[in-house]
């Protein structure tokens, strides 16, 4: 078995790379740095690929486009035409519905966990282990220590919901977890 995806889906991570960083290019994260946002989806990428041992370039491809349609302006028919319906379900299985208010957000999440494919599973292992990263080392600023807490309960509850798929990355999850502020 190949520790890299096939030239074909390398190719594919490389367009799907590039198609996040620029619809990405005007936003930062909440940190106290204002880091440049394609800093997460890369992330993402690098968890699964170096500390997962995920060479699918399917996955690797929806963990770089996992915020687009949440995030940006694009839609689920224009990640299909550029990438294929499989990852464009993908990345669809991990968006929110933001017409929902936070609160609905947070609490469908952690109920759908447990229904979503496998690969999406891993994407959403991937999304938590860096979010709790972040929280741990450069949290958004203003965030108190509860809300620091809170978030890493919260990632919790929706992991613990989906377990079972990937011991590698649920072991990385739990040492995230275990820096728990």
């Amino acid at each position: 078995m190949s520790t890299i995806p096939e030239p074909n889906g390398l190719a594919l991570i490389l367009r799907a790379s590039m198609f996040a960083a620029h619809k990405h290019r005007d936003q930062r994260r909440k940190d106290v740095n204002a880091s440049p946002y394609i800093n997460h989806p890369l992330s993402l990428a690098c968890v699964l690929a170096n500390e997962g041992g995920v060479t699918d370039a399917a996955t690797l491809c929806a963990a770089l486009l996992h915020d687009t349609i949440e995030d940006t302006d694009t839609s689920a028919e224009e990640l299909a035409r550029e990438f294929g319906a499989e990852i464009a379900g993908l990345v669809g299985e991990v968006t929110d519905d933001k017409t929902l208010q936070k609160a609905e957000r947070k609490r469908l999440q952690i109920e759908h966990a447990a229904t979503i494919s496998d690969k999406a599973k891993r994407v959403k292992l991937a999304d938590k282990i860096c979010n709790l990263r972040d929280v741990a080392d450069s949290p958004p600023a203003g965030w108190s220590l509860d809300r620091k807490r809170e978030y890493f309960d919260w990632a919790k509850a929706v992991i613990d919901r989906l377990r079972g798929i990937d011991a590698r990355l649920e072991a990385v999850f739990d040492a995230a977890y275990r820096g728990r502020p």
